[in-house]
């Protein structure tokens, strides 16, 4: 047995290294949520999507989509973004299996009010997402970072070299583009094809797929119409991957990947 032992422990020592420790728990879903406090949304809209979530995860038709999976639990953790450098987990991991759980979770979220920040790095969000899998205590079937956000990435990396970092690593990203003209000195980076923007240069990896919102007043139902088809992991049709909460006929260009970047060398010249 001690010979048997000893054979087996260079097995078990990379199936540690490889899957997580023996201890995490495992879930349907490890889904970090990544919303966007840039300075293009003022607080009101902020605190409106902050309560988008916490109305989604009262629904219960999210937590019945919960509980049907396999497991009949997922994992979350919520993080607000702005640019590089400027990430606020304030809900750590968090498992939910009904909505006692749901409930522990939301309460997180209300503890304090959402703050905004300068500039909008989509790729920062991607990187610190990406980080967050790592130790924390689930071992999920499927990992997926939530991008919501109504402007381009303008600080930091490409966007898409941090998605194909992201995909690599085996993680889907799917996304929330909010439709919304905005105003102000931020409107700037505003764009009116914000969702063809996301389909081609921020989703990637197996189902990827994005859901719009037509404005803030619609991100409450655009969140748990998402939130649905994530937990469930069934995205809607291939084709298309691209969910409308408006549908739009008319042909339109995608515009370029460094649209942000683009924007922002063009307001600092």
């Amino acid at each position: 047995m001690r010979r048997l032992l000893s054979a087996a422990t260079p097995f078990l020592a990379w199936a540690i290294v490889a899957t997580g420790s023996l201890a995490d728990e495992p879930v349907d879903l490890e889904l970090v949520l990544a919303v966007d406090v840039s300075r293009s949304i003022d607080e009101g809209e902020a605190t409106l999507q902050r309560g988008g979530y916490i109305r989604a995860f009262r629904e219960p038709e999210v937590i019945r989509a919960i509980q049907h999976g396999i497991l009949g639990r997922i994992a979350v953790t919520y993080v607000e973004w702005a640019g590089v450098g400027h990430w606020r987990r304030r809900a750590e991991w968090t498992l939910i299996d009904g909505p006692e759980s749901a409930g522990a979770f939301l309460a997180k979220l209300e503890e304090n009010p959402p703050t905004v920040a300068l500039r909008t790095s989509i790729s920062g969000a991607i990187e610190f997402g990406l980080r967050q899998f790592g130790d924390n205590g689930f071992e999920g079937t499927r990992r997926t970072i939530d991008v919501s956000g109504d402007g381009p990435n303008n600080d930091g990396v490409l966007v898409t070299t941090a998605r194909d970092l992201a995909v690599a690593a085996g993680v889907t990203i799917n996304g929330l583009p909010i439709m919304d003209a905005g105003g102000g000195a931020y409107s700037w980076y505003n764009i009116p094809d914000l969702d063809l923007y996301y389909e081609n240069c921020v989703i990637g990896g197996p189902g990827a797929f994005i859901v719009t919102a037509d404005g803030f007043a619609n991100f409450a139902e655009a969140v748990r119409r998402k939130l649905i088809l994530e937990i469930a992991g069934r995205g809607p049709p291939d084709p298309p991957r691209l969910v409308m909460a408006q549908a739009r006929t008319e042909t339109r260009i995608p515009p370029p990947c460094d649209i942000g970047e683009q924007l922002r060398g063009q307001q600092e010249d």
